[in-house]
């Protein structure tokens, strides 16, 4: 009887949690989030709902429910409904910079194991470099290269934007390695997260961006090109866009 009453509180908080994020819709906003995020036939967001919140507001909401346990979060997970997604991985970011190393663990595995429920471009970069980057500072890295060899691009966005845990540390060996595997990947959002990833290293070192660039720039596509110089000096700009 008190594992049944236990179950019901549980289940309530999940119907809790979505309700309050269907009490904030917003279907003007959602008709135009359905376009950006690409989710008509063929798209890379095919079949994604949207209910037109902001990101602060999904956030705020998320937290109230940071108690749910990773079963409850694995149900948000498989919704339909991008909101109850973003809910579910903003509560998991949350858990997982206020654990120990042992629930860390937990964590990092059972996102790893939903990462193709991570399925689109916001929910990764909310996540990836939080979790997956995080956890690996101290720790082998093969994962990321069985990843970033994915036929689905989202574990592959992943194990691009978890090097962005690095390069914040001044680590940049794995960030150059998986640039190089993805110069010939053929999808524009790969473009760009590649692109971004060697303009945040470049802040960092342009010494290091500039060595890539000179070794790689014919290779690279124009969108991952246009995106690693973006901090660059008009001057710099110029000259590899020429180049």
């Amino acid at each position: 009887m008190l594992r049944q009453r236990r179950g019901y509180i549980i289940m309530s908080i999940l119907v809790n949690l979505k309700r309050e994020l269907k009490l904030k819709a917003d279907p003007e906003r959602a008709k135009i989030l359905q376009g950006f995020f690409k989710t008509g036939k063929g798209e890379y967001g095919e079949g994604d709902i949207f209910l037109g919140l902001v990101a602060p507001k999904i956030r705020e909401i998320a937290l109230k429910y940071k108690n749910l346990k990773l079963g409850d979060l694995q149900k948000l997970l498989k919704s339909k409904i991008h909101e109850e997604r973003v809910a579910a991985l903003r509560i998991l970011v949350d858990k997982f910079q206020k654990s120990g190393e042992m629930e860390r663990k937990k964590i990092f595995n059972f996102y790893l194991k939903n990462a193709k429920r991570v399925n689109n471009w916001d929910l990764v970069d909310l996540s990836a470099p939080k979790i997956v980057g995080e956890y690996l500072l101290n720790k082998n890295r093969k994962i990321l290269y069985k990843l970033v060899k994915s036929k689905n691009i989202w574990e592959r966005r992943i194990a691009v934007l978890a090097t962005f845990a690095f390069i914040d540390k001044n680590e940049f060996n794995d960030s150059l390695k998986i640039a190089e595997i993805l110069l010939k990947d053929k999808h524009d959002l790969i473009h760009k997260a590649v692109g971004w990833m060697l303009r945040e290293m470049g802040k960092k070192s342009q010494k290091s961006l500039e060595d890539f660039l000179k070794k790689h720039f014919r290779k690279m596509p124009r969108t991952m090109l246009r995106y690693s110089i973006e901090k660059l000096s008009e001057t710099k700009r110029k000259m590899w866009l020429k180049k």
